[in-house]
């Protein structure tokens, strides 16, 4: 900071420079408060969209399911919202302001367990020792299945009779700040939710039969706040994920509703993930509302510079062919071409289909022997005994298609494999690629079997969250790690873990604390 003196001292010259500095600076931080200016203002917007959807959802001829769960969306996405506002646009409090009612008090029948939070040192400053006058408490609810408890964090007030300082152990971080819920409670709503595919207005029940009843709009909105502080952990995940060579991709749909006309339309979940032979085991699933190429471009980062140009193993939806223009390396599904001919065979008993699945039963019974191998051991045995076989085939097949009708089911079983030859066959000279995509349908299967208990509405932001969730809960099943004990663990150390060392929580990085070794 430059003081009146220093400044009559400043040349003409020095005082230009000054101002242009200034100027700058000025000019960069009106910037930088129109661009959060006008994020506020667009959630703004959205959040009176969504209230306008939620108002509306009341009058329209939904069954008593899809309203649930509408009426869940909408809560959980208001949560999120008024959560990026006061981020972005803190709110102070005004003394005059009224007063907020104070919470209801847990009941007394569910057991407590006592936690104090007592001052490293009873000693004060100028010597004396502290005196405790009283405490602090402050009430949690806790949940193992079947059970409520209540903890109880005991924090001594203590005070110096000579100087009159008061010390206090700080109140300790939550993920929801003066939240009720403990991590236990938030963990089992976001597990029974994104992997046991339990609706909130089901867990609302199952709840009450457990002694207390908790509004789904409650915990709807535990699941918005929730979803908002786990996202950066997700970008994270992406970033790793678009760090490896080869990657899996696949898409499977999903019913959006919009209310509004009351119909649903589908949307869909692509699921991105590496592979079986890579020593990072993640998956990251991107929700969007549409089968669209572009989806997928995005995800990836394409036409960028920066843009991921690796081997993506994928079916040959047409969705991904502009990735292969931009860069990205096809490498074809052989589950997918061997499907075609054993449908043939299963449905009209064809020899032509028969004798192909025996092609792909002998490269198949070469590859349960690769897994362990390093990637060029994998590509040399691969080279010597895959090859020949595949050859083969090809040779086959070439002959078999010129003795079928054009337009025929057996023509374009093989029609399927001959036109993409070349992406079906990669994986012979790269000990890096699987031979097909079943890797990422496997991912994608448990998920399928409970989308019946999904309903996106209104935004995409549902969406969004459930597939940003759905991410770390499926990359730690991948790491072979509980979900309930991965997820709350990492809830209990965001609050005050440094946003540089977010990748320490990732599902292939995370070491469970001693507490959660214990389980839920």
């Amino acid at each position: 900071m430059i003081d009146g003196a220093q400044i009559e001292a400043l040349s003409a010259q020095q005082l230009r420079q000054i101002v242009r500095s200034l100027m700058v600076d000025v000019a960069g931080q009106r910037n930088e408060i129109a661009f959060k200016q006008a994020t506020i203002d667009k959630l703004t917007h959205e959040m009176a969209v969504l209230k306008r959807l939620k108002f509306a959802a009341k009058s329209e001829a939904f069954t008593a399911e899809q309203k649930s769960l509408i009426e869940e969306t909408l809560d959980a996405d208001l949560a999120a919202l008024a959560l990026e506002i006061e981020r972005r646009a803190p709110i102070a409090k005004n003394p005059h302001d009224k007063q907020q009612p104070k919470r209801a008090a847990l009941p007394s029948s569910l057991p407590r367990r006592e936690i104090s939070h007592e001052p490293d040192s009873t000693l004060c400053g100028c010597g004396c020792q502290l005196k405790r006058i009283g405490e602090d408490v402050a009430e949690k609810l806790d949940y193992v299945p079947g059970v409520f408890t209540v903890e109880r964090h005991v924090r001594g007030k203590w005070v110096c009779t000579k100087c009159q300082t008061l010390v206090q152990a700080p109140v300790p971080a939550h993920i929801i700040d003066k939240g009720i819920p403990t991590t236990g409670l938030l963990a089992q709503v976001l597990v029974a939710k994104y992997a046991d595919h339990l609706p909130l207005y089901r867990q609302e029940g199952i709840f009450e039969r457990a002694g207390l009843a908790i509004a789904r709009s409650t915990l709807a909105a535990w699941v918005g706040q929730c979803g908002v502080h786990l996202q950066p952990l997700v970008d994270a995940l992406k970033t790793e994920l678009l760090g490896r060579g080869v990657l899996h991709a696949d898409e499977t749909p999903v019913a959006m509703l919009k209310p509004g006309n009351g119909k649903t339309h589908r949307a869909y979940l692509w699921s991105y993930c590496t592979t079986v032979y890579d020593p990072i085991k993640a998956v990251v699933f991107d929700f969007a509302d549409s089968r669209g190429g572009q989806h997928a471009r995005a995800f990836l980062g394409l036409p960028g510079e920066q843009g991921w140009r690796g081997k993506l193993v994928c079916d040959d939806f047409s969705g991904y062919k502009a990735c292969f223009e931009l860069g990205v390396t096809e490498a074809g599904c052989l589950a997918h071409a061997r499907r075609k001919f054993h449908e043939l065979w299963a449905d009209h008993k064809s020899p032509i289909g028969e004798q192909a699945l025996k092609f792909f039963v002998e490269l198949y019974d070469i590859e349960c022997e690769l897994g362990e191998l390093q990637p060029e051991q994998r590509r040399r045995i691969r080279q010597e005994r895959a090859r020949p076989v595949a050859d083969a085939l090809h040779q086959w097949l070439t002959q078999q298609r010129q003795r079928v009708p054009d337009g025929s089911a057996t023509a374009k079983a093989i029609d399927y494999s001959l036109n993409r030859w070349r992406a079906l066959v990669r994986f012979i000279d790269d000990g890096d690629l699987p031979p097909d995509n079943n890797w990422v349908e496997n991912q994608i299967r448990p998920i399928a079997l409970g989308r019946n208990n999904w309903l996106f509405a209104g935004s995409l932001r549902a969406g969004r969250r459930a597939a940003a969730i759905m991410s770390l809960i499926h990359s730690a099943r991948l790491n072979a790690h509980e979900p309930y004990a991965y997820i709350r663990d990492v809830l209990e150390r965001l609050p005050m873990h440094p946003a540089s060392r977010i990748s320490e929580l990732l599902p292939h990085r995370w070491c469970p604390s001693d507490a959660d070794t214990l389980g839920p």
